[in-house]
């Protein structure tokens, strides 16, 4: 994990406007810049970069933050890949825990493998542009197949000879390890312990990471040598830092096109991909002629939920489809599927047509799955009853695994529809299907709770087998978690609270604890006539306390919990600790919020509400609209709870629903009397 003061001397480097302006074309306007944002198809300029706060923001998508959270959000990575990206931008030196020593033999054997796999890639270019047979072979090969130069750099192509062992001598003379050309899957040991290349005569596809790693390598053997030669591609095999599985081929130099289509097209193969590129679709990705997996699915929606299937008019692309559409339903993806003509594949259609008549295309004959599969099925249950009750039961199969209730009913509409049968026939199937997932889920968590008590018995005997002779037990290696908020202690509901009034009064005091937790709200005065400082955190905190209500966000609760934690501590500044916090939904809130004190006039100048002078008027009215609101919205449920006839027939439980109401009313009163006695003293 990277250490604080890194992250801090990372943010300090990284200016707002530097980073943006990599990415994004940016004016100067008034005291701040303005683009076209980056993250939807914007016409005109919304995306407004403050260089004196350091945040960025679309008033039209929403979307922005700090610099951390923009990389996070343009490049697809996580929180420590955006923080190491600003850290190679700017030259800082990445500070981490101290590692033990099995992580840090792991960490180095993963470094080493990318680092082999790096000079590979260059060695492999090398010979493409500068070796004979590379220029003669290999970049006739790609032009062949109208690939221009600049795609051809683009995805960093490569040509290795027909010298079995050429990367090898190569690679072992400049000091790379055999160790590592073997764990890479470049090279492979024969029976005399030497090494062989395992791409040699072919022209060489890197696959990429998210970030721009070199994972692993694919190779076509060209056809003038497909002699004695089986395979016409080859991939690395499995190793520490590639798992086909989990990789897709061009994601890396997708991935900001997926974003700002919000649609993803998925071929097959590596030159399906190129071509299409090439033509100007750039949004495209190959599971590279491997089936489709849940891993490579949910890589994908990180960056949408819309995705069109691209394949052959052939029985084999046919096929490709349909096993690949569940899987996506189940993943919560839209699925749009789209078959070429007969004899083209997206790599040879791709070379006939521009962007735009390839777009046309597609709007054009793309079908949702539930057309495609019902009307391709169809063809081979003409007058057979039985497989046309087992294609309604395939289908009903297929939309029981959407997560979405109302693109789940939407979906059987229409197949009910094309299908001509009535809707409550598919329902029904697709209760038993939803019925039976749940079920199996249910199993399953029953056989790891059982797991989990046994391996709990199994520490415990162990536990009680090292106690030491004096019969003091040591403490455990790690704290016990705080209990979470009970959600009983009222009639609140447990999900959809963030519809609710109360929750924008919430929100609102979220906004004042981020942007002035440790100031100072009023001065109390102790038992010796000394006047107390109390912080904005600590009145909040109080005041809550005092009547025994909580915020409803967890999230909320956390950023309470922990300003209090730290609100002591040297220089503290809220605004600045949450801004760096590690976790992406802390950073992305307070960005959210602290962005929001600016609005821009019409005349494009800054005007800046000054909250932090009338702070001891704010932080009480604030917590007295919230804590009204959020108890006449318990109220409310109380009630709502009184009408279940399952309250009413049951005494008891009548008796404890009532009782809970006379206490809100109690609290009720004794707010409103609090509430006109309150006296600030003015910080």
């Amino acid at each position: 994990m990277i250490d604080q003061p890194t992250i801090d001397r990372i943010l300090d480097a990284a200016q707002i406007v530097d980073v943006v302006s990599e990415f994004v074309t940016l004016k100067k306007r008034g005291v701040n810049y303005v683009g076209l944002c980056p993250f939807h198809d914007d016409k005109t300029p919304s995306f407004y970069v403050s260089p004196a706060k350091g945040l960025c923001k679309c008033f039209a998508c929403g979307k922005g933050g700090n610099a951390v959270h923009f990389i996070m959000e343009h490049e697809q990575m996580n929180y420590p890949e955006a923080l190491r990206w600003l850290a190679k931008k700017y030259h800082i030196e990445i500070k981490e825990r101290e590692l033990t020593n099995e992580e840090k033999e792991a960490q180095s054997v993963r470094e080493s493998l990318f680092v082999v796999n790096e000079y590979a890639r260059d060695y492999f270019q090398n010979v493409l542009h500068n070796h004979i047979d590379g220029k003669s072979i290999g970049l006739t090969y790609f032009r062949q197949r109208g690939i221009r130069d600049d795609i051809v750099k683009k995805f960093q192509l490569g040509y290795s000879t027909s010298a079995k062992d050429g990367l090898a001598k190569e690679a072992l003379r400049k000091g790379y390890k055999k160790e590592f050309l073997v764990k890479t899957g470049l090279c492979y040991e024969i029976e005399d312990g030497s090494i062989r290349d395992r791409f040699w005569g072919r022209v060489i596809f890197p696959w990429f990471n998210i970030s721009g790693k070199i994972l692993g390598f694919g190779g076509r053997v060209l056809d003038n040598r497909t002699k004695g030669v089986s395979q016409k591609y080859i991939n690395s095999p499995e190793s520490e830092i590639f798992s086909k599985r989990r990789e897709l081929y061009g994601i890396y130099q997708a991935k900001s096109a997926i974003v700002k289509a919000d649609c993803v097209y998925m071929v097959e193969g590596y030159t399906d991909v190129i071509a299409m590129h090439q033509c100007g679709l750039e949004n495209v990705v190959a599971n590279s002629g491997t089936a489709l997996t849940e891993e490579q699915i949910r890589l994908l929606h990180r960056f949408t939920s819309n995705i069109t299937l691209l394949y052959d008019g052939d029985e084999a692309g046919i096929k490709a489809s349909i096993r690949g559409i569940d899987m996506l339903l189940a993943e919560g993806m839209n699925i749009k599927v789209l078959l070429l003509p007969d004899g083209d594949d997206p790599d040879s259609f791709a070379r006939k047509h521009n962007a735009t008549e390839f777009k046309q295309y597609i709007q054009d004959h793309e079908e949702n799955f539930i057309r495609f599969k019902t009307n391709l099925l169809l063809k081979d249950t003409q007058n057979d009853p039985i497989k046309r009750a087992g294609l309604i039961a395939d289908m009903a199969r297929s939309i029981g695994l959407i997560p979405n209730e109302i693109i789940r009913y939407a979906c059987l509409k229409e197949c009910a529809t094309i299908l001509n049968v009535d809707e409550q026939i598919i329902l029904n199937e697709i209760k038993k299907i939803v019925q039976q997932r749940k079920d199996e889920y249910i199993e399953k968590r029953k056989k790891e709770q059982e797991e989990a008590e046994k391996a709990k018995v199994l520490q415990t005997n162990s536990i009680q087998e090292n106690i030491p002779d004096n019969g003091i037990i040591p403490p455990p290696p790690f704290p016990p978690e705080e209990p979470s908020y009970a959600p009983s202690d009222n009639y609140l509901p447990q999900t959809g609270w963030d519809k609710l009034p109360f929750y924008t009064k919430e929100k609102q005091l979220i906004k004042v604890l981020i942007r002035y937790g440790e100031r100072i709200v009023c001065y109390m005065e102790d038992e010796n006539g000394a006047e107390i400082p109390i912080t904005v955190t600590e009145y909040i905190q109080a005041d809550l306390e005092q009547d025994n209500i909580q915020f409803q966000d967890p999230t909320h609760r956390k950023l309470l919990n922990e300003t209090l934690l730290h609100l002591h501590d040297t220089n503290f500044c809220a605004e600045r600790y949450f801004l760096t916090h590690p976790e992406p939904t802390i950073s992305r809130l307070a960005a959210d919020m602290l962005s929001e004190r600016y609005r821009l006039s019409k005349s494009n100048e800054q005007a800046i509400v000054k909250d932090e002078e009338r702070l001891h008027e704010l932080v009480p009215h604030l917590l007295i609209d919230f804590k009204l609101s959020i108890l006449e919205e318990d109220m409310k449920q109380t009630i709502q709870q009184l009408n279940l006839p399952e309250v009413a027939k049951d005494p008891q439980r009548a008796m404890e629903v009532m009782k809970h109401y006379k206490k809100l009313t109690e609290t009720l009163k004794e707010m409103a009397k609090r509430a006109g006695d309150r006296v600030i003293l003015k910080a």
